[in-house]
């Protein structure tokens, strides 16, 4: 199985699947809202436990695929993949803690603290969709060949 494909392939389905929530949630749609995010959610879910395999059990007897790109591609790349990781980390509880006002809110009624925190979670889950979209063509369809003598 194409690991990197896949991850890159769910990424690109929560993209749309929370644009989509967003439209839904925007032209007053707050049933379709709900069920886009969840399924957004879940598809989150599938590309975290498809990439834990992949990094724990798959690259451990295939190796890492190395970044060949050199001068402003490759600060470019770096800089994105760094923090595409540390908001991917932060996004696990922002997300949590975004749904769980939701389902207060579907409690009560009160769905500001939702809102609060869908603001933050909203970009921030957004830009790691996209950039995990980007990281997989750097890396594996626009990567350069590796120079000569350099192991990679």
């Amino acid at each position: 199985m194409d690991f990197p494909l896949v991850n890159a392939c769910l990424n690109a389905g929560s993209t749309v699947l929370l644009l989509a929530g967003l439209g839904a949630i925007k032209s007053g749609a707050r049933d379709l809202h709900e069920r886009l995010m969840y399924a957004a959610f879940a598809v989150s879910l599938a590309f975290l436990a498809s990439y834990l395999y992949y990094h724990f059990v798959v690259i451990p007897e295939l190796g890492v695929t190395k970044y060949h790109g050199t001068g402003a591609l490759r600060i470019f790349y770096y800089g994105m993949l760094l923090t595409h990781v540390v908001l991917a980390t932060v996004n696990v509880p922002l997300c949590v803690m975004t749904f769980l006002h939701a389902r207060r809110g579907n409690t009560t009624g009160d769905f500001t603290r939702h809102k609060r925190w869908a603001k933050i979670t909203f970009p921030v889950w957004l830009y790691v969709s996209v950039t995990g979209v980007l990281v997989y063509f750097f890396l594996y369809v626009w990567n350069p060949v590796a120079p000569a003598g350099s192991g990679g």
